[in-house]
């Protein structure tokens, strides 16, 4: 039995929405953690105080190079970024794989 072309319309559609690109999805999360610590880092800055920002100083555990300063918030989007891009970037890979194997014929 043939498709009608609105048959084939939606399944060319489907097919072709249901994908994620994983570099724009590893660059939106990693502008998006980057910024989130970028942005935090020099609120804690101009806000002053002493100490200035413990908890947030607890991240120079894990990102060397960072301190809770300007160049801090620097080192801090670039780790940042690179792990929110890893992350983006293996989210949409692993949901890429997930559907191809949901859309595959039996």
């Amino acid at each position: 039995m043939p498709k009608h072309n609105g048959a084939v319309i939606e399944e060319i559609v489907r097919t072709r929405i249901v994908r994620l690109d994983a570099i724009v999805q590893g660059v939106g999360a990693g502008l998006l953690i980057g910024l989130g610590i970028f942005i935090a880092t020099n609120w804690l800055v101009v806000k002053g105080g002493n100490p200035v920002g413990p908890h947030l100083s607890l991240l120079g555990q894990y990102f060397i190079g960072y301190r809770v300063s300007f160049i801090g918030s620097l080192v801090g989007f670039g780790y940042g970024f690179l792990i929110g891009f890893i992350g983006g970037y293996a989210v949409a890979q692993i949901y890429n794989r997930i559907v191809d194997w949901r859309l595959r014929p039996p």
